[in-house]
């Protein structure tokens, strides 16, 4: 697939899949994003306080071998393809470990935990809201 079509249906597909979301669970996802993230945060720093480092991504351009087609024509003006092997270049992404500050660690755990604890009482009269707002009908 070309890197152009790739690009536009990786932005194209959450909107598509927002878009069979009930309304109830759209009001939900839109009212709850901060309290979600700021979660999946608080889980990240944890998981790099147990193991003493922590993950990160870069990405590297490599070579492989690949089947390569080349379109010629004979001396008759016959048109045919002719396939060889060639390298090609393509992008990998390597995950690396970090050393980590316990120090700033805990307290970024702390400060997240306690962010979390303020927006759990918000995210929970939102989700209350719109429970109230869409209810759902039974299926």
């Amino acid at each position: 697939m070309p890197r152009n079509t790739t690009l536009a249906l990786m932005i194209a597909l959450p909107f598509g899949l927002a878009a069979c979301a009930t309304p109830q669970e759209r009001c939900i996802s839109r009212n709850t994003d901060e309290y979600r993230t700021v979660s999946r945060l608080l889980a990240q720093v944890e998981g790099n306080l147990s193991r003493g480092y922590a993950w990160q991504e870069r990405q590297v351009v490599r070579s492989r071998p690949s089947q390569c087609r080349q379109r010629r024509r004979d001396k008759n003006g016959e048109e045919y393809v002719r396939t060889y092997t060639c390298w090609r270049d393509y992008v990998d992404n390597e995950r690396y470990r970090v050393p980590i500050d316990p120090a700033s660690e805990t307290r970024k755990r702390d400060n997240l935990a306690e962010r979390q604890k303020a927006l759990a009482t918000r995210a929970k009269a939102a989700v209350d809201a719109c429970r109230t707002a869409y209810p759902e009908e039974a299926a």
